[in-house]
């Protein structure tokens, strides 16, 4: 199986080429608002030497993260999907984090930590070992301070800018290599109806009525 993945929900981007487990090749960027995604993709392409038509899987970060980076690998996964007829697969982000983490030899209970806005954080609990990780406490947004007692107990906290925040966090950046392997560990999966997740409910305000002049 031959599998491009896309992870753009933090500040540093990745695009990943992978067949099955193995991963082919890389690329990355970090920093600005822009997200060079068609640029990366090529560049993966072109360093293994592999043609568009012979992908068979994408796989897209979910987040949660950036909305507007998240959005925009959906759309390409989408947009591809409607020229070829290729498997879309849609994981979470923070699975792609305790992915790395483990791959960095963090062991332990570790809380991946991200960017809510609003003073807020998302927040879940895991435990990494020399085996693989398991979730312990599921996704949830908290209040900066919550995560602030999660770091007063000792636990170690990391996320995309878990540093920004906590004296012992450690930035841990989900990456496109990370989800490649978790898709290849699957391959039966499918997701055609790709979401950013996100665990806010959406609140729609109706306009008042114009007035006449």
């Amino acid at each position: 199986m031959m599998i491009l993945a896309l992870e753009f929900s933090s500040p540093q981007r990745s695009v990943a080429l992978a067949q099955g487990d193995c991963i082919l090749s890389e690329a990355h960027e970090a920093g600005g608002r822009g997200t060079a995604a068609f640029a990366m993709i090529e560049r993966v392409l072109a360093a293994a030497k592999v043609e568009r038509e012979q992908i068979e899987m994408l796989c897209i970060g979910l987040g949660p993260g950036s909305y507007t980076g998240i959005r925009a690998a959906i759309s390409i996964a989408q947009g591809w999907k409607f020229a070829r007829d290729v498997r879309l697969v849609g994981l979470g982000s923070v699975e792609a984090i305790a992915s790395r983490a483990h791959s960095e030899k963090i062991f332990g209970r570790v809380g991946i930590v991200i960017d809510a806005q609003r003073n807020e954080l998302y927040l879940a609990g895991y435990n990494i070992s020399q085996d693989g990780w398991r979730e312990i406490e599921p996704l949830r947004i908290v209040a900066l301070a919550d995560g602030r007692l999660h770091a007063g107990k000792g636990e170690t906290l990391i996320g995309p800018e878990a540093a920004k925040w906590f004296a012992n966090g450690r930035n841990i950046f989900p990456r496109a290599e990370g989800l490649a392997r978790l898709a290849a560990r699957n391959p039966g999966a499918s997701d055609e109806q790709l979401e950013p997740i996100y665990l806010r409910e959406t609140n729609y305000v109706k306009a008042p009525p114009c007035q006449k002049l």
